[in-house]
């Protein structure tokens, strides 16, 4: 699978994704996942301080740290993949670093890590009930681990986009990812058959 094949990593999401009430449960839960691991990781030592840059004018509350590193990488990824549909989800990327930076400053270590337990904990379970009882398939995850959480928050709002707008990263884009889709759900189940027979 190529690097920046966004074809390859939509079709692959998708083939987990394919049942519409599983993908309105990851729609919901997604972005509140990614919110609140940045939230934890506002906690994370220092990389660099405002003050040794030309970042001066930064507010003290932003921490440039490893969650700020993770929101760059998954924000430059996202525009690497498709420049339109990537930089708007990099931008809601920076947006949940920021927000999420502030509200952990707010609110301190012995709550955040409360909340952001409960929150994973119950979204979680939500996209698991998604997997188990609508889509009747395992997650992403559990085939393609590093995949699955690279591509979660950006397969949701190219999905929004579609779906709203038509949007498509160039012509014919949707009808090729859905044929991939299909074979791919086509060739799952066929397995299946193949071990309850066995």
């Amino acid at each position: 699978m190529g690097l920046l094949d966004l074809e390859k990593h939509f079709s692959f999401y998708g083939a987990y994704h394919s049942n519409p009430t599983n993908i309105i449960i990851h729609i919901i839960f997604v972005w509140p996942i990614l919110f609140t691991a940045l939230l934890f990781l506002y906690f994370t030592p220092p990389i660099f301080s405002p003050s040794q840059t030309l970042l001066n004018f930064v507010p003290s509350v932003l921490v440039f740290n490893f969650g700020f590193v993770l929101a760059v990488f998954y924000g430059l990824f996202y525009a690497a993949l498709d420049f339109k549909s990537g930089s708007f989800a990099a931008v809601l990327t920076l947006i949940c670093w920021v927000s999420s930076s502030f509200v952990a400053n707010f609110i301190g270590y012995d709550i955040a890590w409360k909340v952001v337990l409960a929150a994973q904990l119950f979204c979680w379970t939500g996209q698991f009930i998604g997997h188990g009882v609508f889509e009747k398939r395992a997650p992403a995850l559990l085939d393609n681990l590093a995949q699955a959480f690279l591509m979660a928050p950006f397969f949701v709002v190219l999905e929004i986009l579609q779906s709203t707008i038509g949007y498509e990263p160039y012509p014919g884009f949707e009808k090729r990812v859905k044929a991939k889709i299909a074979a791919n759900i086509k060739e799952w189940k066929e397995k299946k058959k193949q071990k309850k027979s066995a």
